[in-house]
Protein backbone atom coordinates (compact mmCIF):
# COMPACT_ATOMS: atom_id res chain seq x y z
CA UNK A 1 0.00 0.00 0.00
CA UNK A 2 1.45 3.62 -0.84
CA UNK A 3 1.38 6.10 1.26
CA UNK A 4 3.07 9.31 1.72
CA UNK A 5 3.37 11.94 4.00
CA UNK A 6 3.80 15.56 2.97
CA UNK A 7 5.21 18.26 5.38
CA UNK A 8 7.03 21.80 4.77
CA UNK A 9 4.36 24.07 3.68
CA UNK A 10 3.83 27.41 4.31
CA UNK A 11 3.54 31.60 3.17
CA UNK A 12 6.73 33.01 1.82
CA UNK A 13 7.37 35.88 0.30
CA UNK A 14 8.25 36.39 -3.30
CA UNK A 15 11.87 35.32 -3.58
CA UNK A 16 12.01 32.78 -0.15
CA UNK A 17 12.76 29.58 0.16
CA UNK A 18 10.85 26.07 1.37
CA UNK A 19 12.29 22.60 1.45
CA UNK A 20 9.16 20.31 1.77
CA UNK A 21 9.54 16.15 2.43
CA UNK A 22 7.60 13.32 1.23
CA UNK A 23 7.84 10.77 3.76
CA UNK A 24 6.99 7.30 1.87
CA UNK A 25 5.50 3.84 3.10
CA UNK A 26 4.10 0.85 2.07
CA UNK A 27 6.63 -0.48 -0.32
CA UNK A 28 10.47 -0.57 -0.67
CA UNK A 29 11.60 3.26 -2.06
CA UNK A 30 15.07 2.35 -3.27
CA UNK A 31 13.19 0.58 -5.79
CA UNK A 32 10.48 3.32 -7.44
CA UNK A 33 11.23 6.86 -8.66
CA UNK A 34 9.33 9.80 -6.77
CA UNK A 35 7.81 12.88 -8.67
CA UNK A 36 6.64 15.96 -7.16
CA UNK A 37 3.44 17.65 -8.24
CA UNK A 38 1.50 20.72 -7.38
CA UNK A 39 -1.84 21.85 -8.24
CA UNK A 40 -2.97 25.50 -8.05
CA UNK A 41 -6.64 26.38 -7.71
CA UNK A 42 -8.91 25.77 -10.30
CA UNK A 43 -6.39 23.85 -12.42
CA UNK A 44 -5.06 20.42 -13.00
CA UNK A 45 -2.72 18.55 -11.40
CA UNK A 46 0.66 18.97 -12.78
CA UNK A 47 4.25 17.47 -12.90
CA UNK A 48 7.16 19.17 -11.16
CA UNK A 49 9.96 17.61 -11.02
CA UNK A 50 10.89 13.19 -10.47
CA UNK A 51 13.83 11.79 -8.97
CA UNK A 52 14.27 7.89 -10.53
CA UNK A 53 15.18 5.00 -8.13
CA UNK A 54 18.89 5.75 -8.97
CA UNK A 55 18.97 9.40 -9.08
CA UNK A 56 18.61 10.75 -12.48
CA UNK A 57 16.51 13.69 -12.64
CA UNK A 58 14.29 15.00 -14.70
CA UNK A 59 12.37 18.14 -14.95
CA UNK A 60 8.46 18.39 -15.80
CA UNK A 61 8.62 22.51 -15.82
CA UNK A 62 10.61 24.51 -17.70
CA UNK A 63 9.72 27.47 -15.10
CA UNK A 64 11.47 25.62 -12.23
CA UNK A 65 14.53 25.43 -14.07
CA UNK A 66 17.55 26.69 -11.49
CA UNK A 67 15.06 27.20 -8.36
CA UNK A 68 13.69 23.61 -7.61
CA UNK A 69 15.88 20.28 -6.78
CA UNK A 70 14.53 16.97 -5.93
CA UNK A 71 16.61 14.55 -3.67
CA UNK A 72 16.18 11.64 -1.67
CA UNK A 73 17.46 9.36 1.12
CA UNK A 74 16.32 6.08 1.22
CA UNK A 75 17.28 5.37 4.54
CA UNK A 76 15.01 7.89 6.06
CA UNK A 77 12.22 6.66 3.28
CA UNK A 78 12.18 10.76 2.51
CA UNK A 79 12.26 12.84 -0.94
CA UNK A 80 12.78 15.97 -0.89
CA UNK A 81 11.65 19.22 -3.05
CA UNK A 82 13.58 22.41 -2.36
CA UNK A 83 12.19 25.56 -3.66
CA UNK A 84 14.27 28.59 -4.13
CA UNK A 85 13.41 31.98 -5.88
CA UNK A 86 9.64 31.29 -4.50
CA UNK A 87 7.00 33.03 -7.34
CA UNK A 88 3.55 33.52 -6.68
CA UNK A 89 2.80 31.60 -9.43
CA UNK A 90 4.40 28.85 -7.37
CA UNK A 91 1.34 28.76 -5.46
CA UNK A 92 -0.47 25.49 -5.32
CA UNK A 93 -0.43 22.30 -3.08
CA UNK A 94 2.34 20.50 -3.53
CA UNK A 95 1.92 15.94 -3.88
CA UNK A 96 4.85 13.74 -3.97
CA UNK A 97 3.75 10.01 -5.52
CA UNK A 98 5.34 6.68 -6.91
CA UNK A 99 6.09 5.04 -9.60
CA UNK A 100 8.24 1.54 -10.11
CA UNK A 101 11.96 2.33 -11.13
CA UNK A 102 12.15 5.52 -13.41
CA UNK A 103 10.51 8.32 -14.25
CA UNK A 104 8.27 7.96 -17.60
CA UNK A 105 6.41 10.97 -17.32
CA UNK A 106 4.08 13.39 -15.53
CA UNK A 107 0.78 11.44 -16.29
CA UNK A 108 -0.97 10.78 -12.76
CA UNK A 109 -2.42 7.98 -13.74
CA UNK A 110 0.90 6.45 -13.57
CA UNK A 111 1.68 6.83 -10.35
CA UNK A 112 0.73 4.63 -7.50
CA UNK A 113 -1.75 6.61 -5.13
CA UNK A 114 -1.71 10.45 -3.61
CA UNK A 115 -1.26 11.64 -0.19
CA UNK A 116 -2.87 14.91 1.27
CA UNK A 117 -0.47 17.26 -0.21
CA UNK A 118 0.97 20.42 1.40
CA UNK A 119 -0.04 23.52 0.95
CA UNK A 120 2.48 26.15 -0.73
CA UNK A 121 1.57 30.11 -0.74
CA UNK A 122 3.75 32.70 -2.36
CA UNK A 123 2.88 36.01 -1.57
CA UNK A 124 4.06 39.62 0.06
Amino acid sequence: QFEYVESGGGLVQPGGSLRLSCVASGFSLDEYAIGWFRQAPGKEREGVLCISSSGDITIYQDSVKGRFTISRDNAKNTVYLQMNSLKPEDTAVYYCAAQYDYCSGYVTSDYNNWGQGTQVTVSS
